[in-house]
């Protein structure tokens, strides 16, 4: 969103300078920037900041506990930490009862649901269910009219408990509150302050609560709790050459005031008259217009909220009733709507009666049902094309950097009890979806590959576990959020196979940003950078951790899609070993097949080299690369090696 901020700033300074204002002054305000000078002056163009760091404002004393979720069974660390939400539910549902008004953050909209569904059950079982009508959810997808009717209520003082997603971490004005509690670790710790200052404003005192999860970065920072009031702020870092962002605001501009390549190259790029000449259209005079196919509304191709214009209605047919409850984004829908899906909304369950992808409708009935459902879906992730190859310091493995296609594929659901086991499976057929994005990846040494066939582990189960290490600890180096960036997660249903498949996946690392479109976020790109500290961090964790079989604290992630089913934390090792060239002591590995990874057909096969096209960054030098069968990136670095 920064890139976009900074472009529409460039346009209105463009703008008035067109009608002789260029004086024209910024305003800025921040709590959580380590850089806002720098910041400020790329997101404005401008080099004239004043920074003013005094904070008048009125503030009580403020206490912050870090409270660990417990063991399952306190004398035995490998039985895994409890459920971070039951936890969280019941420290809500004491406070309220108290009279002291909370805020609960949520780091995705399913975990808000979830937390609203769990507390109401809580307080049913405290005898209290009438303080119900004073706990809401907030998030994104609720109709402008319930968040409206919400903030209200927040203000006004009538809601003493809030549930929500990031929605309302920023911008909102919710009145006087007592108590804030983050569920998990939001991931930076700008996030955890503008979090943690929501509570304690007008001089009162007021309580933070870290609830830590069972995942690397929580119990990172339960481990080291002196971290999260001494480490500074993350810096933000705004990539103004991202080509998707650049050119959905040189149209706009184009569209506002003709562009001339000489004058305007200093709000935009200094390839700017290159850009003009490719995606503008000329006029006789020298000046570039808006391009045809942008009109007529060039701002309606540049989505500054991350948003997206098709959305999926859902429509609420209870008891005769034909009211929309929400709207959900379509690249969300065929993993949340099917046929039989249950909905959450504002801690009720909603069955889907009729999923109508092609009008874009999907007809829910509130339903008291003590089970859930979770889709069950494979995604094929491909590089197509290598842009950058990254050697790993002491290694003859590399990692690489390019385009990424996505093929998703939901082909069914579980039934889900409350205490996550499953009840049924049921078939859907949907249609695939494929989109392109930007990744990176590291292709797995055929050593590694023949220690895991020798003592019988898992492949598919150690790259799956290996893929979830590393993926856990991009967040200590990029600034990001649960669902960023991902990875090909492994079906059970399809590695566990008795029978022959034509589906065979290269033995291949892969992650890949999950917004974007086909320029990606540029997460990826950042992690790239650091690939070679992941690898060693994801290989620390795996190996310190004193589970059996693998856990959320090492290899299990919360936001795989087959719920961890195809693991192997043994296998992850051999891996993450074998890509920093380190000894393998084969003999002290256990001989498979592993209990919770039962031996089926083999379903990986020796990754083949990607190609690479145009201008190739081998260890951030730049090379030139032949097209289609040509030299491939792997070529390059060898030969550069040479």
């Amino acid at each position: 969103m920064g890139s976009h901020v900074a472009f529409i700033m460039r346009r209105l300074r463009r703008i008035c300078a067109a009608i002789g204002n260029r004086k024209v002054r910024f305003i800025s305000c921040s709590a959580t920037v380590a850089n806002p000078e720098e910041h400020f002056k790329t997101i404005f163009g401008i080099k004239d900041v004043h920074l003013i760091d005094f904070d008048g404002s009125p503030s009580g004393r403020k206490e912050f506990l870090c409270w660990n979720t417990p063991f399952k069974d306190p004398g035995d660390p490998s039985s895994g930490r409890g459920t971070a939400l039951a936890e969280c539910a019941r420290l809500f549902c004491q406070l309220i009862l108290r009279g002291v008004r909370v805020i609960a953050f949520c780091r995705v909209r399913k975990q808000c649901e979830e937390l609203v569904t769990a507390t109401r059950s809580e307080l049913e079982s405290l005898g209290r269910p009438e303080c119900m009508a004073r706990v809401m959810g907030y998030r994104g997808g609720y109709t402008p009219q319930d968040r409206r009717r919400i903030e209200s209520e927040m203000f006004e003082g009538k809601l003493i408990g809030i549930i929500a997603t990031a929605a309302l971490e920023l911008g909102v004005d919710i009145g006087s509150l007592d108590c804030v509690i983050s569920l998990g670790f939001p991931y930076t710790i700008a996030n955890l302050r503008q979090q943690s200052g929501r509570a304690g404003r007008r001089n009162k005192d007021s309580l933070s609560i870290l609830v830590g999860d069972c995942f690397p970065s929580d119990q990172h920072y339960m481990q080291n709790p002196d971290e999260l009031f001494t480490k500074p702020n993350c810096e933000l870092q705004v990539d103004l050459s991202n080509m998707l962002v650049l050119e959905g605001h040189i149209q706009c501009a184009a569209y506002e005031m003709p562009i001339r390549p000489a004058e305007d190259a200093h709000y935009f790029t200094p390839d700017l008259a290159k850009l003009c000449e490719e995606r503008l259209v000329r006029d006789e005079l020298g000046y570039y217009h808006c391009h045809d196919r942008f009109r007529p509304t060039p701002a309606k191709f540049v989505a500054i909220r991350d948003t997206e214009d098709d959305h999926f209605a859902i429509v609420d047919i209870s008891h005769g009733k034909n009211t929309v409850l929400e709207e959900l984004e379509a690249s969300r829908a065929f993993f949340t709507l099917y046929d039989g899906a249950i909905f959450l909304h504002q801690g009720n369950s909603y069955l889907v009666r009729d999923f109508q992808p092609d009008r874009k409708i999907a007809k829910v009935e509130k339903v008291k049902v003590e089970w859930t459902t979770r889709q069950r879906d494979f995604t094929d992730i491909d590089p197509i094309e290598c842009e950058a190859v990254r050697k790993i310091p002491g290694s003859l493995s590399r990692a690489y950097h390019g385009s990424i296609r996505i093929t998703q594929n939901v082909f069914g659901y579980f039934k889900v009890d409350k205490r996550r086991r499953i009840l049924d499976a049921v078939q859907v057929d949907n249609p695939p979806i494929i989109r392109h994005s930007k990744g990176m990846w590291l292709d797995v040494p055929k050593r590694a590959l023949e220690i895991l066939v020798d003592r019988r582990l898992h492949v598919a189960g150690a790259i799956h576990a290996a893929e979830h290490a590393i993926m856990s600890l991009m967040p200590n180096f990029v600034i990001s959020m649960p669902g960023d960036v991902r990875t090909e997660c492994k079906a059970g249903l399809k590695e566990f196979a008795q029978r022959e498949t034509s589906r065979k996946r290269p033995a291949r690392l892969t992650f890949y940003d999950a917004k974007g479109g086909a320029s990606g976020s540029g997460i990826s790109t950042k992690a790239f950078e650091f690939i070679d500290m992941l690898v060693v961090q994801a290989l620390e964790r795996v190996q310190h951790c004193h589970c059996e079989s693998g856990c959320p604290e090492c290899v299990c992630s919360e936001l795989c899609k087959h719920a961890n089913e195809v693991m192997s934390k043994a296998g992850s090792s051999v891996i993450l070993k074998s890509l920093m060239n380190m000894d393998i002591d084969v003999d002290a590995l256990p001989m498979g097949p592993e209990e919770m990874s039962p031996a089926g057909i083999e379903t990986v096969v020796l990754a083949k080299p990607v190609p690479a096209k145009g201008t190739l960054v081998v260890d951030g030098i730049e090379v030139k690369a032949e097209d289609e069968g040509g030299v491939v990136a792997s070529e390059w670095s060898e030969s550069r090696d040479e």
